[in-house]
Order: C-alpha cells, then structure tokens, then sequence
C-alpha cells in the first residue's frame, strides 16, 4: 500500500517539529523546577530566553567575542539564563543537575574557543549569562572589594577612581574582559611586574558548587580557594565574586608608545629588549611589544612593525631616567611621553586614544568583535636574532598577523609557581600572543587558523619545553580538548600540563572526595601496571574488595590526592582443595561466594536457610578468616531478623557458615 501525501505531509510535520516540541517540553519543566527549588515567587521566565524569543540571537552576541562562535553552524544553547541574584545560580545549578542539562558560564565572552556560549560534545546545554550580576563594592579604608563576576575590568577600574586616584587593580589591559573568568584563569596585566597577578590579589570569593551551595573561602576550604584562583573558569563551580585587595598606584603615571621598523633596526632592538624586560628594567616599567606588519609604499611594499607600548608608574622625569640607564637603545623621548594618572592609563593602554573620557571604561561591548584564532607560548631565553627573521618572513605570509611579547620578571619571579595553579613564574621572560583575525565570514578561514599554526610550529625550538607552556586565559583546542564527558585523567594531563604543568595534578584535588578514575582489573597483571603507572605519576590508590569500610576510606581520600580507585570486583577467583583442607580465594570474592563454592566441594560444610529480604554480603580483604566471629554474626543476623520481620512474610536468602 502507497502510503497518501497527506500522511508523508504529516510525517514531514512531525519529524519538523519535534526538535521545539522537546525544547518546549524542557523548557517547561526547567521553570517548574527553578519555582520548585527557589524559595522565592520570582518570575524566572523573565530572565529565561529561548530560541523562539526576538531577543534570543542579540542576547547570545552580546558578548561573544570571537564572531567565530556566532555562525548558524555553530550548536546553540537550549536556553539563555540570566541571573539577578547568586540565589538564581544556586536554583538553576541544582535544576540542571536534575534535568540532565549541561551548564556553560558567561561573564566577559571571551574566550579564544567560545567556550563560555558553546558546547560542541555535551547537549542539551545553556548558558547561564552573569551579565546582570556586576556589584562592585570599593572599601578604600581597608583596601578592598568586592566585584560581581558579570563586571567588566573597566567597570571595575572605573568603580576604584570614583573612590581614589592612588588605588588600583593589577588586572587585564583590554576593559572588556568579565571579572568572573578573567581571574579564574590567572589574569595579568600592566602591573604585573610590580604585584603579580589579579589572582594573586584575590583574598576571598563565592562559589556556587555542583550541589548548589553558595560558599565563602572559609565554607570552600583551602584546597578548593586555592584552585579557582587561576584553574581556569567554569571547572570546580559557578564563580558569583571575588574579594581582592587593591594596590597602591601614584598619582602620575606615564605612557608611551613608540614604534620601529626594520628599516630602523627594528630585530636588533627586539633581540636587546628581551635580555633587559624580565631582569633589568624597574619593576615600575611594563613595556610589551606589538609586532606587526605595514605597508612602507604604495606599491605595497611591507614592513615589520614593533610597537613599544609601556606603563610606567611614576613620572615621565624618572622614566627617562630608568629608561637612559636600561633601555637607552629604544631612545625614548619626553615628547614620546604622555604623563596622566592610573585610570586613565588603562585607557590608553586599552588601545583607546589619548584623552579618551575614562567614561569609555562603562562601554562593556568590545566594538573591535572579529573572527579570530589564538594561540600563547612562554619564552624561557632570547630569541636569536636569525630566528626572528625567519618570523618576520611568517608574517609576510598573512594580511593582518599579530605576535605580542608582553615581559615577565620582578614579583612575578618571587611568587612561587604553586602558589596558585597559574605557574608560569621564575625563569619566564616574557609570554608570545599569535593572533589571526579577520572581519568577513566568507574568507577563508582554514587559512587563517592554518596560519596561526605554521608560526606556533616555527616558534617550537625556541620556547619552553616539557611542557611547552600555554596562558589558561589563551584556550586553545589544538593542544586538545575533553571527546566528552567522560575524558580521563590521564589523557586530560596530556594538554592539562600545558597550562598548568605540575599544578595539573593539584587542581584535581579541590574536592577530595570524588576520585579521579575507577580501575577495575582483570588479572593481577593489571593490578602491577596500575600500581606502576600510579607511582610514576605520583597518583595515591584506594584499593576497594568490597566498600564495607565504616568511614569510607576504601574509595575516598581527604588527604591525598590525586588519586584513583582500584575495585577488585572483577578479581573473585575461588579454587577450593578439599583435600589439603585449603583454599585461594581472590580479593575480590565475597564470604558469601567462597562459602557456597566451599559447599560445592564438601558435605562436611552446612547450610543453614531462613527467610529474609536481607542479604549480608562482607569481602574476604576486608575481614580477617575468623571462625568464631562468623558463629556470632549467624546468630546475631538470626536475633536480629526474628525482631524485625514476620517469618511468614520474609523472602528466602541463603547464608553460609562452618558448623561447630
């Protein structure tokens, strides 16, 4: 029978559909559960955006800042989610957990892969977009604040000038950046030579768990504090404010910029510069170096630029100074200076012009959005000056390449890499930024990506080793990425390590009570590869036969980590020999198996039934070979089930024990 077009129609109908009437449907159930689970009559539909909404798209671009991510072939979130309070958090963390709905976390958009609005290997996701959670809290008494995770650094920075012009905040350049994952991944800035990292001035914080508990430094613990400052975003919980410390700043600070081509001997400045920016230049002065290229004539000849962008935290009269003493070679000028304060550095360091109004801070949209692609590395020693010829001639390859050198040195070498999980410290002169963007969807993007690859590729003899270091903050899936939910700890270390080198390890210790993987062996081979393999990478084991211990400490470690369980349950081999009055029994057999296989072999072994719904199951490793006790756990099982149940409605079970 020929099925009618009206029936295909409807078929066509329904297979059209069902993908909204399953959005519908969970969309539904998500804001019966946000109302079920707050205590409060919010209308939580109002902070919820679908795609059926107008607004849906404008909302998502927002604050996406790589155009890459926003294409109609990228997976969009089921939802939008846009919290007022941490209660909102708290309430949709513990619904999506129920639902089975994924969680991306938004504050800034900015990361290199889109990973705060996108999720290519975990669906049903949505976003949950802290754009509306941005209090800022200035104490100048005490030298403090607290910052909402949805806050801008430009907000942020703005907030402190409206209370001091000799405070500050040794955060990120660009003024854009989200508070709750640019601290989260480390976050540096102009003034990290003199104090460090954002992280490293973080003094308190709250996070909204997996189980959906707002929690302070105190409630968090130690282990937990110390991984979210710089364990990059979105890894242990829902980052809602960070309490910092802010730092004292002049009154006058100074900027420059100021540019060098090869034709003015821009590679021997370049090769000058790197043996003097971690070491010899005062830890007041931040000079980082844009490298670019230009045109020089109007037949399209190019040339290599190297723009000196610095902040100098003083005035122009002792930088010239500083400048004559280490640095000579750049011939600075006191016209190339423009003398200010602290807030309105970071606009000029931001890329904004000279006077710009500080006003321009409030502005949370990046208005330079672009397609792009990423990539960091960390320079260990000088780049040799044929070296950077041959990355002159890499850039030539492109229509717009990007390659900044941003130095390191002074109290970034006195913090120890441990710290916090951001471990790029001693011993690192300066970090390498290369940068492909473009601004129409139609180009070809393999090119440009392609292109950010070949350089990374070029720059491999000439940049840390074993791991050859990346920024957190500067997400890169080429060095590779979780296939799903599931990824283990070991192929999670082969890129974790980039980032995080030794740390790596430590991260995985903020909550010590889930392990890290389950092996269960076949054969005690596996079991002597397990304990090898453990000991090389330094992971503690919890060896389980049959998890009866009282305080768990057979697949739980609250005081080392990482680690991993062995579950033996796999390993229950019994081979009783009657004639030898002897048995081998794997440590993976239950008393109750090697009873019965004992019975199996001898008529001088009894079994004793009874009805009951229980069953008493007690692991040959986890209890000593004991007849006597054995007698007392029979007749204590016996007094104990004559007390609880009915024998004529008690289910049979069978228990085993020698007879005495």
């Amino acid at each position: 029978m020929v099925p009618s077009s009206s029936s295909i129609l409807s078929i066509l109908l329904v297979l059209l559909l069902s993908p909204f009437i399953v959005s519908h449907a969970l969309q539904d159930r998500f804001l019966k559960c946000l109302s079920r689970t707050s205590e409060s009559s919010f209308p939580f539909s109002t902070v919820l955006y679908t795609p059926k909404n107008s607004s849906f798209s404008s909302v998502l671009q927002y604050s996406a800042q790589n155009l890459r991510f926003t294409l109609p072939s990228v997976p969009k979130p089921e939802f939008i989610f846009t919290p007022l309070q941490e209660s909102h958090i708290q309430a949709v963390v513990i619904c999506s957990k129920q639902l089975g709905i994924h969680l991306r976390v938004r504050s800034g958009g900015h990361d290199f892969e889109g990973l705060s609005y996108v999720s290519e290997i975990e669906s049903p996701f949505i976003v949950v977009d802290l754009v509306k959670l941005r209090s800022i809290s200035v104490d100048i008494e005490h030298s403090s604040a607290w910052v909402q995770a949805g806050a801008t650094n430009g907000e942020f920075y703005y907030r402190i000038s409206e209370k001091s012009n000799t405070h500050g905040f040794p955060a990120g350049t660009c003024t854009s950046l989200g508070m709750g994952g640019h601290i989260s991944g480390g976050a540096y800035g102009a003034m990290l030579r003199k104090y460090g990292l954002a992280v490293d001035n973080v003094v308190d914080a709250h996070i909204i768990d997996v189980h959906g508990r707002l929690l302070d430094r105190k409630a968090m613990g130690e282990d937990l504090f110390w991984a979210i400052r710089g364990g990059a975003g979105g890894s242990f919980g829902i980052v809602t404010a960070w309490k910092v410390k802010l730092v004292p700043v002049p009154s006058a600070v100074t900027v420059f910029t100021v540019t060098r081509t090869l034709e003015q001997g821009a590679t021997k400045l370049l090769y000058r510069w790197q043996q003097i920016a971690d070491q010899v230049l005062d830890e007041d002065l931040f000079i980082r170096v844009q490298i670019g290229t230009a045109n020089v004539s109007r037949q399209g000849k190019r040339t290599i630029t190297t723009s000196y962008n610095a902040m100098f935290l003083g005035d122009a009269n002792r930088l010239l100074q500083v400048m004559k003493h280490s640095f000579p070679e750049l011939g600075l000028t006191r016209q190339d200076c423009i003398e200010t304060n602290w807030i309105n550095s970071t606009v000029y360091m931001s890329g904004f012009a000279n006077n710009t109004p500080p006003e321009v801070l409030l502005q949370r949209i990046n208005m330079d959005r672009a397609y792009f692609k990423g990539k960091s590395d960390y320079a260990r020693k000088p780049i040799p000056e044929k070296a950077l010829e041959g990355l002159w001639e890499k850039l030539f390859e492109a229509e717009s390449p990007l390659v900044v050198f941003t130095p390191y040195g002074g109290m970034m070498n006195r913090i120890s890499e441990s710290q916090t999980p951001f471990p790029h410290r001693k011993g690192t002169k300066f970090m390498i930024l290369y940068w492909s963007s473009w601004q129409d969807a139609t180009e070809n993007v393999a090119e440009h990506i392609n292109w950010t690859r070949r350089v990374y590729s070029y720059m491999t003899p000439y940049v840390s080793k074993n791991p050859r270091e990346a920024y957190a903050n500067y997400r890169d899936l080429d060095l590779g990425m979780n296939r799903n939910s599931n990824t283990s700890f070991v192929e999670a270390s082969a890129f974790g390590t980039n980032y995080f080198k030794g740390n790596f390890y430590r991260i995985f210790c903020s909550k010590p009570q889930v392990h890290l993987a389950v092996s269960t062996p076949l054969k005690e081979s596996h079991m002597q590869a397990v304990v090898i393999c453990s000991k090389q990478l330094e992971i503690h084991l919890g060896v389980r036969s049959g998890g009866h211990g009282y305080e768990g400490l057979s697949y739980v470690s609250e005081i080392e980590s990482p680690f991993i369980v062995v579950d033996l349950v796999k390993l229950r081999s019994i081979s009783v020999d009657i004639e030898h009055n002897s048995a081998w029994v794997q440590a993976g057999a239950t008393n109750d198996e090697l009873y019965y296989r004992i019975s199996e072999k001898s008529k001088n072994f009894k079994c004793w039934r009874f009805k009951s719904g229980v069953c008493i199951y007690i692991y040959i490793l986890d209890d000593p070979l004991n007849l006597g006790l054995y007698n007392i756990i029979y007749f204590s099982i016996i007094k104990t089930l004559k007390k609880l149940t009915p024998y004529n409605k008690l289910k049979q079970v069978s228990i085993f024990i020698y007879s005495t």
